[in-house]
């Protein structure tokens, strides 16, 4: 995996160890609709920053803020929408550099744990997920065997990606399947993948 900086562009390369578990991509089928969303959550989230700045003026973005420093000071944005943005943006930020520790160490119970956060989080304070991604995201978290499932992507539409052990796929892509149909309509495409090394000199 990746980490990545991108005020800078730093980057690390962090282990991600699967033993007995796969990558499972499930597509909604459901197209992206976007007008002005991802404006909105710029601007948004540009508000959460200049209501910031009023306490914190040398702040050059929400990502700067570890999340004891945002409770500290998250009193000063008086607009509710744009605390929610900010909260999510500053909880994400804390999310993956703790996912890299829990990579580090092995740990991929919490590393899902930290996905299905990520998850409510973008559904509920960034409000980017939509009916499609919640009920695949939200079916695959009650199945034994299913690590962490979260959208990917850029939301209102596109696919889920859910860490599942071995033993578990064939029934989460049977119980998943029906019931997203059932809720949505749609049938849902399933996609097994495996982490390999990146690109190398052989």
């Amino acid at each position: 995996a990746i980490f990545l900086n991108c005020d800078t562009l730093e980057f690390e390369l962090v282990p991600v160890k699967l033993k007995g578990i796969k990558v499972v991509i499930s597509n909604t089928h459901s197209p992206h609709k976007l007008g002005d969303e991802y404006n909105d959550r710029v601007r948004e989230c540009q508000l959460a920053l200049q209501q910031l700045r009023t306490v914190r003026p040398e702040l050059k973005n929400l990502a700067e803020l570890t999340q004891a420093e945002f409770d500290e000071i998250k009193g000063a944005i008086t607009d509710p929408i744009a605390l929610k943005r900010a909260r999510h943006v500053v909880g994400e930020v804390q999310r993956t550099i703790d996912a890299v520790k829990y990579l580090k160490e092995g740990n991929i119970e919490t590393f899902g744990k930290l996905m299905d956060a990520s998850h409510v989080s973008l559904r509920d304070d960034y409000e980017v997920t939509g009916k499609f991604l919640d009920a695949l995201a939200e079916e695959a978290w009650k199945i034994d065997g299913v690590i962490g499932s979260r959208m990917t992507g850029g939301g209102f539409g596109g696919c889920t990606v859910s860490l599942v052990k071995d033993e578990a796929i064939e029934t989460f892509k049977a119980i998943v399947g029906k019931t997203y149909k059932e809720k949505t309509g749609l049938d849902a495409d399933f996609y097994i993948a495996e982490i390999g090394d990146g690109a190398k000199k052989i």
